[in-house]
């Protein structure tokens, strides 16, 4: 039966979400649904468990890396316009970017992920207006990790690099391109990028070492990510109904609520396009990258959307274009992936028809016997070293934060079980098993993806091997 506004049943979604916030030590959760074209929003729970003060559908929670969609939006705005190629070199629009090998990357391949740029690269370049144009200065100490087009691996730092394309070419700072652009437009009135915008709403503050049977705490800050993160996930605040209203200009063929075009329809189905696949397909169970869009392949369905993560702050977006059917959830610590995995079954079954896949990643009871020879090496990105070892056919992996941190994380390690030939579960005592992926290039360069990030090995039969 098809599920309509009038049959929609919001007491009981708002109950059942409670239910799985308390059972996963989630302080608080806002949840939206698009049905029948009609957004029905829910809050329960604290947006600070030291205050009180209680979740609201009207309340802000930082949704993190779903910020790049909205990126990728003005991207294809400027692409719409005339004002951008989608196959020019970056460095036709920023030339000031001289990273070696950075004229040869193109702006689609930065709005899928596979630019060669390194994944991750924080630095505070101030609050400025000119934060973005100092971020790009600092990157040319940088070098790339892959050839532009070659490798997959998710680039927090090539949003950025387009962050500060849609400044050139706007001659706005991409705060106010977004505003003036996307969000007034679309009458996303809970929609910020600054923190000093924050105060006017109610904000959810994240919350850390939650677990299974532990009560998290509010997290000693609110947001440690600087100005000139906001393209790719550090600025964007928002309510669960805003996420919705958003998601449903991109269901609706690029279209306001009031049908003023903000996205050509090419556009829009472009970015809902599989442009790159990924080796990963188990950290967030998507078999790749649109033009922006994560996308997902649910047992035939297609699907299309983002997850975000910021300091003890959880987002999740999904959209099922096929029923027209969009679901938000924003969270402030505690075991939210195991909240949303259950909630979001139950929810796309019940409302679009639609079973999720099954998530869980465990090795086979007798897992199958792999030549584990060739993974064994030092990979290297920006910030992170990974060192695999072997003993008597078993894998050990070490990682270690080398970006420069006054008090970098303890090194993590763990055994890895195979799951395939080149797939194998990161196993850590008391913890789920992290999805360990390698993938070996026609050239024989090989890469170590964790958390969907890859890594270049630098090692080869004990000799250094210098990434172009």
């Amino acid at each position: 039966m098809k599920i309509t506004t009038e049959t929609f049943d919001l007491d009981y979604w708002k109950k059942r979400l409670d239910e799985l916030r308390k059972i996963y030590y989630v302080p608080g959760a806002s949840l939206a649904v698009l049905v029948d074209g009609e957004i029905k929003a829910l809050a329960c729970g604290l947006l600070h468990q030291g205050t009180g003060v209680e979740a609201t559908t009207d309340s802000l929670f930082q949704i993190g890396s779903i910020s790049k969609v909205y990126t990728a939006v003005l991207v294809m705005q400027l692409v719409d316009s005339g004002e951008l190629d989608l196959d020019a070199s970056v460095k036709d629009v920023i030339p000031e970017l001289t990273v070696p090998g950075t004229e040869a990357i193109t702006i689609r391949q930065l709005l899928c992920h596979s630019s060669g740029l390194t994944s991750d690269f924080t630095i505070d370049t101030g609050r400025g207006d000119d934060c973005l144009a100092r971020y790009i200065e600092a990157c040319n100490g940088l070098r790339l990790e892959s050839s532009p087009g070659t490798v997959v691996s998710y680039s927090s730092l090539g949003y950025n690099v387009l962050g500060r394309i849609v400044e050139v070419v706007t001659n706005q700072t991409w705060d106010d391109a977004l505003r003036d652009r996307l969000l007034v437009p679309l009458g996303l009135a809970g929609t910020v990028t600054l923190p000093e915008e924050v105060l006017r709403f109610r904000a959810a503050m994240g919350h850390l070492a939650g677990g299974v049977g532990q009560i998290p705490e509010p997290a000693p800050f609110w947001n440690l990510l600087p100005r000139s993160s906001g393209p790719s996930g550090g600025a964007l605040c928002a309510t669960a109904a805003d996420l919705i209203l958003f998601a449903q200009m991109n269901l609706n063929g690029g279209l306001a609520p009031d049908n003023t075009r903000l996205l050509a329809s090419k556009s829009v189905a472009a970015m809902q396009r599989l442009a790159a696949e990924t080796p990963d397909k188990w950290t967030s169970g998507n078999i790749g990258w649109g033009l922006g869009w994560m996308i997902y392949d649910w047992n035939g369905v297609p699907v299309f959307g983002h997850d975000g993560a910021t300091i003890g702050q959880n987002g999740y977006l999904r959209i099922v274009p096929g029923s027209g059917v969009a679901i938000a959830l924003l969270t402030n610590g505690g075991c939210t992936d195991l909240l949303q995995s259950i909630l979001f079954r139950e929810l796309f079954e019940e409302i679009a028809g639609v079973r999720i896949p099954d998530a869980s990643f465990e090795p086979a009871p007798q897992p199958p016997m792999v030549d584990v020879t060739p993974f064994v090496g030092i990979y290297k990105r920006e910030g992170v070293v990974i060192t695999i070892t072997e003993n008597n056919g078993i894998l050990h992996l070490i990682y270690e934060i080398s970006d420069g941190r006054k008090d970098p994380s303890p090194p993590l390690e763990m055994e890895l079980i195979p799951v395939s030939e080149t797939v194998f579960a990161g196993v850590i005592a008391g913890q789920d098993r992290i999805p360990v992926v390698f993938s070996t290039l026609t050239d024989g360069s090989v890469y170590c993806y964790i958390g969907m990030r890859a890594a270049p090995k630098i090692t080869l039969s004990g000799q250094s091997a210098e990434v172009n």
